[in-house]
């Protein structure tokens, strides 16, 4: 067990004060019983109105901020504490039914999967689709974390990490084509080649712990980071983070979910002015871990 801290940061200027509409934050992480919050305060500059707190669709935990003044600058700053305990689902009992591949879902559980099952973006000519059945192998069948594993260590291994100030998600063929991206191009890869070979896939928002950012090779860190997860019976929803080939959720820190990167943007909001008011963004996070 190991208890993280994280302090994210996030701050706008503008070049003259602007009035700003309701901000919506997913900061706060998901408890679960593989990590445990022990601590969460959300502060914001100018003071907010209100702020108010519910759950999304997914279960994720939302704050809505509402600000009644105008400033040449917001800020918000989140800082958790949480136990964390590794876990590698694929080395836990799958369903014999589900070890090998293919496998069909439960008649039961199907019907909440399947929007997590569907594809969600154009395949020009199927290749996203041509590109995953590689991992499969050239036998009818194969083991089941053994297709999922070397999809996500193909990714790690044969596409190219680079951040991205544009705010988006490229579509899972523009990044086959270009073999380059950010964490969320990898995620929304992986979900798509996943769910092209009939498995229930989800996309997954949150943080990641590097242990020494000065020659690390870990990737994500200072920033909001992204994978998938996928389902399988008996072990659940099992985390894949292809930008580091990581399987389990050794470092991750689950935040939220979601069936599509849209659908979990970290901060989202508006101000009232003119486009060329908005003058800097400057976001930093720090993942650390101790008692």
């Amino acid at each position: 067990m190991t208890v993280f801290s994280v302090r994210h940061i996030t701050q706008y200027s503008y070049k003259r004060p602007v009035a700003f509409g309701q901000h919506r934050i997913l900061f706060r992480p998901r408890d679960s019983f593989d990590q445990r919050l022990l601590d969460a305060t959300l502060t914001v500059d100018p003071q907010p109105a209100q702020i108010r707190w519910i759950h999304d669709v997914f279960g994720n935990c939302i704050a809505l901020v509402n600000i009644d003044r105008v400033s040449d600058h917001l800020r918000f700053e989140s800082n958790i504490r949480l136990d964390h305990t590794p876990q590698v689902p694929l080395d836990l009992e799958i369903d014999r039914k589900a070890l090998t591949y293919p496998f069909s879902y439960d008649e039961e559980e199907l019907p909440d999967l399947s929007c997590t099952i569907t594809r969600h973006y154009d395949d020009p000519d199927g290749a996203v689709a041509k590109w995953a059945q590689q991992f499969v192998g050239t036998r009818s069948s194969g083991q089941t974390g053994r297709v999922l594993m070397t999809l996500c260590y193909g990714i790690h291994e044969s596409f190219a990490y680079a951040r991205r100030s544009a705010p988006g998600t490229q579509t899972p063929f523009q990044t086959l084509v270009r073999r380059q991206g950010t964490c969320r191009d990898f995620a929304l890869l992986m979900m798509e080649a996943a769910r092209s070979l009939g498995f229930a896939a989800r996309f997954v928002t949150g943080y990641i712990y590097v242990s020494d950012r000065d020659g690390s090779r870990t990737l994500g860190g200072g920033a909001t980071h992204a994978w998938c997860q996928v389902y399988l019976p008996g072990a659940g929803w099992v985390e894949f983070d292809p930008t580091n080939g990581i399987v389990g959720n050794h470092d991750l820190i689950r935040v939220g979910v979601a069936r599509d990167p849209r659908q979990a943007i970290p901060l989202s909001g508006s101000y009232d002015g003119e486009a060329d008011d908005f003058e800097a963004l400057v976001v930093q996070v720090n993942v650390t871990s101790g008692p």
